[in-house]
This record gives C-alpha cells, structure tokens and sequence, in this order.
C-alpha cells in the first residue's frame, strides 16, 4: 500500500511540474508584431513556390511537400499572431481561470477517466512501433486540421483556402477540394491558374469526366493565359469523351509545337496521342540566344550606371559596373565608380574589402 501511496505522490508531482512548465510560458506576452511578420514571409514564401512549380523549376512532389512545409509555419504563425493580439486585462482573467483548471480540473479528469476507463495491465506498444504507425498521414491530418480550424474562425482568408484545396484534392476530399478552390478564387481573384485548378477538381469530382461545367472554366482559362498547358490537356481530353479522337490530337500536337524542349508536361501529352494511335512530333528545340552586340552592351552598362545614380544602395550593382566599365576599355569611368562605391559603404568593411580586391585584380589601381 505504501509503495502505491509513493507511485501517486510521484506521479502527482511530475504532473504538477509539466503544468508550470506550460504555464510558464503563457505567462509571457508575445511579439505580435514579429509573428505578424512572419505570416507575410511565410505567404511570400508559398507565392515562390507556386511560381516556381508554375515555371517548371520544381516538380509537383517537390511544390507540395514544400507547400505543406511552408503551410505549417503559416498557420502556426497565424495562430501566435491571433493569440497575441488578444492580450489584455481579459487575458489575464482567462490565464487564471485556464492555472487553476490545469493544475486542479485536469488532472482530476485524467484520474477519474483512467479510473473508468483505463487498463493498468495492458501490455506497453513500443514508442518505436508508434512512430513507425504512418507518421506521414499523421502530420498531415494535423496541419489539415490545424487549418480548417483557422479557416473556421477566418473564413475570408483566400490564402487559407488556396493553400488547402490541393491537399484536399490529394487527400480524395473532392467536393472540400472543389469548395476551397472556389473560395480561393472569389477572395483572391479569378487568374488562369485558379480557374483551371478548380475546373481540375470539378473534373476529378466527376469520375474524370470533363462536365460542360468544367469545360466552361478550362476555356476560360485558357482565355485568361493563353496557352495554359492544364487547361488544353483537359480541353483535348473533353474533345475524346465528346467522341472526336482527331481533334484531341490536334490539340495536343499543337501544343507539344508550341512547347519548350524542357516542358514537364510534354512526357504526358506525347503518351495521350499514342493512347489515340497518333505519333506525337518531337519538341520544339530553343531558339539560340543572341551576343548582345556593343550597342546593346553600352545600353546595358549605361542603364546601370543610372540605376545606380538614383539609388546606389545595391553593393553588388557597382561591382558589376567596375567590371563593365573595364571590360569596355574606360578605365577612368571604372576608377570613378570604384571611388563612388567606396564613399557610399565607407562604414562596411568588409564591402570596402571585396571593392579593393576587385579593383586590383582589374588592375586599374586605387582611386
């Protein structure tokens, strides 16, 4: 009996010591304005990766694994944002309320529903086993649901919404991925890209049938960004359900035409033909990229050299008129634009240090 008495007293103390050690912290005030902060740098980040995605530099599992990535910061940093925002003399009050239901309420909870309900002689499962229990899916449904509790609270948040709607749609949420695409596009506005996304999700939700609905978003699409990859994939597949083969292949092969050599999608369309029984022409090679002749060069190195005149906060855009300066054969200029750099960051030494080294390697002295 003592030993159980020494079990509890041991077990009561360590609780005690975990919510002091959460209290603790929610006693401190946040910096609103450093989360605020961070919000914008994390929705700045998913614009990138949406432009990257959008550019061919990164593929679909790369974006959406720094989509997610980038998400939970957000909404993390939202939720810190929101909470600081709250402080108060009502904050007070309610962190008091919240010490004593910690310290008293919740572990009386613990203890009576652990009593009802618990198993004291049910075998331990391994901590290593647990972790091994899908830990994908797991953070996944977390940050899902950390979302749409923002959402639920912030419904006019369009970024909220276009940030969910391709994890719903990979999720098979279809009918939350078609809602959110559209919530999307009604806060932030229609684009190419939105219009073709949620005539994507619609087609998706349909059994992978293009409906008039979504053909009808994919011309627009294809209106608002002339050709739009997603949105003439999904128009040569509606002409196949409407029962005219040819014209798909024609749009396929018009676009392939069009395309860079580099095209992510082009592996996809060259497949669909031959599915047709068509042979797919090969891809258009990229045009060669033409010398700047001396003209275009002295264009370029004057516009610089405005640029600078105006603003000459950029270190690194006097380096590179140095540099062109020299390589035009003026030296003098050179050595001018090397003199207004080092009066500009006279106080840096380290930028005054990479100037010098530069000037000497160029040889046209100090000034």
């Amino acid at each position: 009996m003592d030993g159980s008495i020494g079990i509890w007293l041991a077990i009561a103390a360590m609780t005690c010591a975990a919510v002091f050690a959460v209290l603790i912290p929610l006693s401190r005030r946040t910096d609103t304005a450093a989360d605020a902060r961070d919000v914008e740098v994390y929705k700045d980040q998913l614009a990138e990766v949406d432009r990257d995605a959008a550019a061919g530099l990164i593929g679909p599992a790369e974006a959406e694994a720094a989509r997610i990535e980038v998400s939970r910061r957000l909404i993390a940093a939202a939720e810190r944002a929101g909470a600081s925002g709250a402080a108060g003399e009502g904050m007070s009050r309610r962190r008091r309320i919240a010490a004593i239901a910690a310290i008293v309420v919740v572990p009386a909870i613990a203890a009576l529903a652990y009593g009802l309900r618990g198993q004291p002689g049910y075998p331990g499962q391994p901590l290593a086993e647990r972790q091994r229990a899908a830990p994908q899916q797991s953070d996944v449904a977390t940050l899902i649901g950390r979302i749409e509790a923002h959402l639920a609270t912030n419904p006019e948040d369009g970024r909220g919404w276009e940030v969910v709607a391709p994890v719903y749609l990979r999720m098979g949420r279809l009918p939350d991925a078609v809602r959110a695409y559209s919530n999307a596009m009604r806060l932030l506005g229609v684009t190419a890209d939105r219009q073709a996304d949620l005539a994507e999700a619609q087609t998706i939700a349909a059994g992978g049938v293009v409906s008039a609905e979504a053909k009808a978003g994919f011309e627009r699409a294809l209106a608002l960004g002339p050709g739009h990859p997603k949105a003439g994939y999904f128009l040569g597949l509606a002409s196949e359900q409407d029962g005219k083969p040819e014209e798909a292949k024609a749009r396929w092969t018009r676009m392939i035409g069009e395309a860079p050599a580099d095209a992510p999608w082009l592996g996809l369309l060259r497949s669909e033909i031959a599915r047709l029984g068509g042979t797919a022409p090969a891809a258009a090679a990229p045009a060669p990229q033409a010398t700047p002749g001396p003209a275009q060069i002295r264009a370029m190195v004057d516009g610089l050299a405005q640029r600078l005149a105006a603003d000459g906060s950029d270190f690194d855009s006097w380096l590179r008129l140095v540099r062109s300066y020299v390589v035009l054969g003026e030296g003098d200029k050179a050595r001018e634009a090397a003199a207004s750099a080092r009066r500009l960051f006279a106080a840096e030494a380290e930028k005054i240090a990479r100037l010098d080294s530069l000037v000497n390697e160029l040889g046209i002295g100090g000034s």
